[in-house]
Formats: structure tokens, sequence, C-alpha cells
């Protein structure tokens, strides 16, 4: 009797079992279904909570599973979330090695990755299961198209890279023979013109300035500098993108004030009356620059510091009103030396002065925050 009761107990636990596995992928299918109507309305992200609500059900089903994941996938793909829906194909392809919907978009999801090899893996492990099937074999071409690209782009930037890399060492070496002394502005420490220093002082550096200009060097192994002419009376600003090492300050200035620029309203800046200095910030002092001195004399006096590789000057009015008060209190050093070595340049009888045509004279006039100096 016992043994009879034994068996009727395991059979009824037994069909509770199998009701229960069968109401719970009942439950799964409907929120399956339920996702699917979402996700025809395009409303992805409430079918991402379908199926998930459905894949919780934990049904013993490995096909439905599998289908819950892909189509969570395909959801998770409109919405744009390529790695989630990644995940989700690679859970359902555990569950069902051969089905090709996961396939298909897990390879989708390896192109909006910008993965073309995997792409290309995944686009065989399904054309091994159909040999026809068009969408594999379209994305397989368009994956090797762009895996392509990419190589080449990839060469080419590491050309351009190296390219790059030996015009910075050319300026590098062009600036260490001129003994010119650079500064970071974020650090505020010059460095000299020892090459390790100089390296690491570039290390922190754009070559290329907030204007878009940068230095350069010719064939001739001569440099040019973007330079800034600051105006701090009127609170305005010259940019010259490619000022040649050899140029005289004079012959900039002439191209500049050529015609009266629309802020002189007292028609003052004219280009026999200007003073030009550079300002020494460490100790508070200006050095008045000659206007027929080259731009490398300057830069290569011994208190010259050259801010994130652009040179920055003052210009103001001589003997004006506010030049007066602007100097006023300040130490301002002549420059002799700087005159005698402009001075001997000109005396040489072969001088001809740079051709200020072309870029050396690209000037953009701008209002400037340094032009709050001092």
């Amino acid at each position: 009797m016992t043994s009879d009761l034994q068996k009727v107990s395991s059979m009824t636990l037994t069909f509770v079992l199998c009701l229960r596995r069968t109401e719970v992928k009942e439950q799964a299918k409907t929120y399956k279904d339920e996702g699917n109507e979402y996700f025809k309305e395009k409303d992805y992200e409430k079918a991402v909570i379908s199926y998930t609500e459905g894949l919780k059900k934990k049904c013993a089903d490995p096909d439905l599973n599998a289908v819950l994941y892909t189509n969570r996938a395909a959801a998770q793909y409109y919405l744009g979330n390529f790695r989630s829906a990644l995940n989700d194909v690679t859970a359902a392809r555990k569950l069902k090695p051969c089905h090709l919907k996961a396939i298909v978009r897990g390879a989708l999801c390896h192109l909006e990755l910008k993965n073309f090899a995997e792409a290309m893996n995944w686009c065989d492990e399904g054309l091994q299961i159909d040999a026809k099937e068009k969408k594999l074999l379209e994305m397989r071409i368009k994956a090797d198209k762009l895996k392509r690209t990419e190589q080449r782009d990839i060469r080419k930037a590491k050309l351009k890279e190296k390219k790059e890399q030996n015009q910075n060492e050319a300026l590098l070496q062009a600036i260490k023979a001129r003994n010119i002394r650079l500064v970071s502005e974020a650090t505020s420490e010059d460095e000299d013109s020892a090459s390790d220093g100089l390296s690491a002082l570039l290390d922190g550096l754009s070559f290329e300035n907030p204007y878009g200009a940068r230095l350069s060097v010719d064939d001739q192994g001569r440099l040019s500098w973007p330079v800034l002419f600051l105006y701090p009376e009127y609170a305005q600003s010259d940019f010259i993108s490619a000022f040649h090492e050899d140029s005289r300050f004079i012959d900039h200035l002439m191209v500049m004030f050529g015609e009266t620029p629309s802020w002189d309203l007292e028609q003052k800046y004219c280009p026999d009356n200007l003073e030009v200095y550079f300002e020494d910030e460490d100790r508070a002092e200006l050095y008045r620059v000659p206007p027929k001195s080259t731009l490398l004399q300057v830069l290569q006096h011994p208190r010259y510091l050259v801010k994130t590789l652009t040179p920055a000057f003052l210009v103001c009015v001589e003997s004006s009103p506010f030049c007066r008060n602007y100097l006023r209190g300040r130490k301002v050093h002549q420059n002799s030396a700087l005159v005698m070595t402009s001075l001997r340049t000109l005396s040489c009888a072969n001088y001809q002065p740079p051709s200020l045509k072309g870029p050396s004279v690209a000037v953009t006039t701008t209002t400037d925050p340094r032009n709050s100096l001092g």
C-alpha cells in the first residue's frame, strides 16, 4: 500500500513539474510575442523589456531562449546598443550554434563596431550553414572592403606621423642651433637649448598654435614663426602666420599699417612712429626692439622667451600719452646690442630684405586676451 502511494505521489510531482514547465514556457512565449509587437511598432525600448522578461522565466526550451536573445539583440541594434546586441547574439549561439539570424545580426554588430575581421569571420561561419545567404555575402564583401580601407588609412597615418616626427626633429635641431629659449605656459619654466630639455618641453606643446599656424622650416633650413603683435592701447592684435626669421620688423609694420586700421580713429599708428617691445615677465621689464632688426636677432636675445612657439610683441605710438603712461614705472632697456647687430647687418653691401609677399604677411586682426600684458 505504501509503495502504491509513493508511486502516485511521484507521478503527481512529475505532472506538476511538467505543468509548471509548460506554464513557464507559455509565459516566456507570451513575452516574446509581446516584444515582437513592440518591435513591429518600432518601440524598441519596450521590446527589449518584454524579451528580457521572457528570459527571466528561465524556461527549459533552448530554442525559445535563443529566439528571445536574438530578438532582443535586434531591438538593441536599432537602439544603437551594438555591444549589448553582440552579447545577446553570442548568448543565442551558445544555445543554438547554427541560429542563422543570430549570426547575421552578430556580423552587423561587428560592422558597426568596426571589427571588420570579426565581421568577416561571422559571415564565413554563417555561409558554412547557408552558402547562398544574400545578407552574409553582401556583408562579407562590405567588411572586406572596409578592412582594406582601414589598413590603408593606418599605413597612411603611420607615414604621416613619421613625416611629422622628422619635421619636428628638424625644428628641434634648428631651434637648438639658434640658442632660442622656449617656455611652456603650462609650466612657466624656461628651457635652454639642451636637446633633452627642449624635447621634453615640446612634448607638452602643440606645434600648431590656436590660430591654426605653426612653426615651419624651409628647404634652406630657415625658420618662419607665427607672431602676435599686441596693441594694448586699443586691446587689438595682429597675427602673422609666417614671419620669416630674416625679415625685419619695419618691413612687416609697413605692410600692416600701409592702410590705417579701422580701430585707429586718430590715424596715429604709422610705421615711422611706432615702438616695438618685448616683455621680460620674470623681471617685469621691457626691451625695445629696433625696427630694422630681424626676428631672429630678437629671438636670440638672452632675455627673450618664446611662449607656446608664438613670439609676441607690444606696439605703442612713440611719445604718445598712452605710451608714456604705459611705460611709467617700468624699467625699459633700449637694447643697444640689438641695435648694433642690426646696423652691422644693414651695412652689408649684399643685404636684401626677404620678400614679404605670400604667407609671411598673412595678417589677421583680432581681439586677444594677451593684450592685457602689463
